[in-house]
Order: C-alpha cells, then structure tokens, then sequence
C-alpha cells in the first residue's frame, strides 16, 4: 500500500515557521493546476462516504484521498467528508477503514486550516492517540497526522491535553527515523503554545533530541527544529541540567554552531548564551571544553546580526572576567578573543582560534578598505590611484 505525502504549514503568526516533511518513500504535496472540481463528482463521492457500505466507503476515502493530495480545491469541497471519515477511525476491526480515513484526513488538513480545527473538533484526536501506541499498525500515519494538525493555534492546547507528548517522545526513542522526524516538528509546533514547553521538559525528551540532532545533518531542518526546542528548554534550570548531563549534549549544540543553517546557528548560540547568563560560573568551563571558540568568532562574521550580537555577548562571558580590564585594555573583540585563547587548553584548538582570529581581523580590514575606497570613488578626482593604494594593503 502507498504511503502518505503530508505538509505542515503554520496557520498561526508568522514567528511559527512553516515545516514540510513526508513519510518515507514519498514526495511533498505540492498544489498543482487541475481541472475545476466536477460538482457531480464531489456529490456522488460524498454520498459514497456516508454509504453503510464499508467497502464503497473505503474507496470513497481513498479517492478523497487522491483528490486532495495535490489541489486545495478539493480540500474545501471535501470538508464535508470530515465528520464521516472520523467516523471510520472508531471501527475497531477494520484497519483498512482506519488507514483510508486517515490518510484522507490528512491530505485535507494540508495548508487548511479550517480542516485542521473541524478534524479535531469532530472527535479525530481519541482514535489518533490510539493509533500512536507503539503495537498499532498506523503509528506512523497517526504521527503524520499530529504533526499536520499541530500547526493549527487552536489545536495546540486540545492536542497537548490529551496526553500526546509523552507519546510523541516516546516515538523520539523508539520509532523509525520519519517517524522522529514527525514527532520532533509535532513537538516543537506544540512547545509554541505557553505552558506546553514544562510539560514537554517532564517527559524528559533531551537525551532523544540530541541523539536526533547527532544523527542528522546539522543544516537540516530538522537539526533546526531540535536546536530551536533545546534554546526553548535551556530557559528552565532542568533544561540546563538535562542538556549538560547528556554526553555529547554540549557538543552537539556547539556542532550546529558550526555547521547549521544561519536559524539553527542563532538558535545554537542563543542556547549557549542563555546557560552562561543563568550561570557562568557552573556553564562557563563545559561550553569552553567542546571548542566552541572558533565556530563562535565565525559567527561574528558570517552570522545574521541577531546571531553576531549573541556571539559577541557570549565571547565576554566565556573570558576570565567578563568585564573590561583596564583603560590600557579596550574591550574590542580582538581582546576578547585574545584573552580566551590564552585561557585554551591544547595547541590544536588555540592554534585555529589564533588563526580565525586573524582572518577575521582581515576580513574587517578588507571591508573597510572597500567601504574607503567606495567613498574615494564618490569624492576623490578621478585620476588619483584609488585602487592600486588599496591592492598593496590588501596583499600584507
């Protein structure tokens, strides 16, 4: 049997990110040009849902299925089909039914939100949570499907209460690598509603997350879906303590630092930031032995302002004193970063952060020298030697 495209489109603000995944083995969704949806074919389909006929229903949801998969159109003239269909989840002998159903639920959620709240408002969630258990053959549709519709505001509370999240992290420990995938966008789209976050932490879902976060790539959106819920959880003392007594907890976050997309970099050196400012003394020496250094001076540079200011403030607080010294002593970045290389343990790391530091010193120079000669352009006659001044600088 073919398995599940799924999207999950944020329908609250625009602060939640808009997260697509699919099932293995199956391509996104994607809203393609068809046809204008034959009245007489959306009746008779509609009639053939609400049949005694198990059979004629089963079909009915698997071409309600097909037809929504690909055109939004298809999703609002179905949205009737949503409380018969719900109805098909709660027959316990026929997992047919149950599977047609919810894959027919879930390509009528994608990018609807109205769906979204009628699917849960007609009763999906009792049998979904059902599905989630570890033994049933649909856990994995099931979590396809909490992720879909926890992009929903409305839903996030009603999904939260009954009972979902420890489910979710048990499937972060257990479950097949989609299914983890799933489960970690579900989660992150629920920490966004407050409270949720403290009972997500009481499940205790840092260790799975940082496994997930080992074994993805760091520019993955789904290492940035981790990173974001780790930035969330370091907020609570317990977050602190769970990510630091993980092994490879610190280092995992210090990874997507380095390597991340620019989202998942903020959110890794805002991880960071946060447990120095709630502690330094107690965080300071962790974060410093994972080598955190070099990936935090090329963030100065190459990270979005948000993420350069956040490496700054970090660098401050990783040196002896996170104040200034002296007069004699500016608290430029370059001093900063002096005084920690001198703190490093192991010529292998002071050696790169030496050299970072030095290129970032270049490539400073080399900005300003463009924005110099940017300005002589504009006010300087043209016969002067503008460029030639500037080629014997930037060769030193």
């Amino acid at each position: 049997m073919d398995l599940p495209n799924h999207h999950v489109v944020a329908a609250t603000p625009p602060t939640e990110a808009a997260v697509a995944t699919t099932t293995a083995g199956a391509s996104p969704d994607t809203d393609v040009p068809l046809r204008s949806p034959s009245p007489s074919k959306v009746s008779e389909i509609l009639h053939l849902i609400q049949s005694d006929d198990l059979q004629q229903k089963v079909e009915a949801a698997r071409e309600i299925r097909r037809l929504a998969k690909t055109s939004q159109r298809y999703r609002r003239h179905f949205s009737d089909a949503v409380k018969p269909l719900v109805q098909m989840l709660l027959y316990a002998n026929s997992v047919e039914a149950n599977e047609a159903a919810l894959l027919a639920l879930l390509n009528l959620a994608v990018k609807d939100e109205t769906n979204k709240i009628s699917i849960i408002d007609a009763g999906a969630l009792g049998p979904i949570v059902g599905f989630l258990q570890s033994d049933h053959p649909l856990q994995e549709h099931a979590t396809a499907a909490l992720l879909t519709l926890s992009a929903s505001s409305v839903n996030k509370p009603i999904i939260s209460a009954a009972g979902t999240i420890p489910l979710l992290v048990e499937i972060l420990r257990d479950g097949c690598m989609q299914m983890k995938v799933d489960a970690v966008m579900a989660l992150y789209n629920l920490s966004t509603h407050p409270g949720n976050l403290n009972l997500i932490l009481q499940a205790e879902p840092v260790p799975c997350i940082v496994d997930l976060i080992k074994s993805s790539k760091k520019s993955s959106k789904t290492a940035e879906k981790c990173t974001a819920l780790v930035e969330s959880f370091v907020g609570f003392e317990e977050g602190r303590i769970a990510l630091t007594s993980e092994e490879g907890g610190v280092l995992a976050v210090v990874e997507v630092l380095e390597s991340g997309s620019l989202q998942s970099r903020e959110h890794a050196v805002g991880t960071l930031l946060t447990m120095c400012q709630s502690d330094r003394s107690k965080y300071r020496e962790p974060i410093l032995r994972e080598g955190v250094i070099p990936g935090l001076l090329e963030l100065t540079i190459q990270g979005s302002p948000k993420s350069q200011s956040k490496a700054q403030m970090l660098l401050r607080l990783l040196r002896d004193s996170p104040y200034p010294r002296s007069e004699l002593q500016p608290d430029t970045l370059e001093n900063i970063v002096s005084s920690l290389i001198s703190q490093i343990d192991g010529e292998d790391q002071a050696g790169k952060a030496k050299q970072m530091l030095a290129e970032m010193v270049q490539v400073s120079m080399e900005q300003s020298l463009r924005h110099l000669q940017q300005r002589a352009l504009v006010y300087t006659p043209a016969d002067l030697p503008v460029a030639s001044c500037a080629s014997e600088v930037s060769s030193k």
